[in-house]
């Protein structure tokens, strides 16, 4: 098992669950193009669990470290991850991530944002988080709470993290066909 919280490799039939696990703050990378022998080691050289709806992958001798996801609804998927592999999901607690580039979401000042997100959504949000690499931004949206408690099986209850901030933010408008 992964030293420290377990990370993912997610392959191109499970791209939506890949998304959704990143907003509940998990480490999941995603290339739908790979082939599968590169994401097999890759995912073994960086200790990822690989998830997977294929079943030449799943029960690949090399690929020991995969689940199988037996569904195709999205919510059952993190459903099945979150039961089997015994994984804790705590709304405070959670670290947000872009749901594209899997990056890390670094909270920015409101005013930074002004000129990115729909008037409607500035004037109703204080906090907002950009991703480093793609630009994204992100504020905690009704997606987030929708994960949380259709597939994660969590309210949030309106908690914020130990810093005061909000947990995981998505940004609604801007992402609303990619989810």
């Amino acid at each position: 098992m992964p030293k420290g919280p377990m990370r993912f490799f997610a392959d191109c039939n499970v791209g939506k669950l890949a998304r959704w696990l990143r907003m509940l703050g998990f480490d999941v990378l995603y290339s739908p193009d790979i082939e599968d022998d590169v994401l097999v080691c890759r995912a073994m050289r960086e200790d990822r669990i690989i998830l997977t709806r294929d079943t030449e992958i799943a029960f690949r001798k090399a690929a020991q470290r995969s689940l199988f996801i037996l569904s195709d609804d999205t919510s059952e998927q993190v459903r099945q991850v979150i039961t089997e592999l015994g994984l804790k999901v705590d709304p405070s607690r959670l670290t947000p991530r872009c749901a594209l580039c899997n990056e890390v979401l670094e909270e920015v000042p409101k005013e930074a944002v002004k000129d990115r997100v729909p008037p409607y959504t500035y004037s109703t949000h204080e906090r907002f988080r950009v991703c480093g690499v793609c630009g994204r931004v992100y504020w905690h949206g009704s997606h987030v709470e929708r994960v949380l408690r259709e597939a994660a099986g969590v309210d949030s209850g309106g908690v914020s993290n130990e810093d005061g901030s909000s947990p995981p933010l998505v940004g609604e408008e801007e992402n609303i066909s990619e989810f």
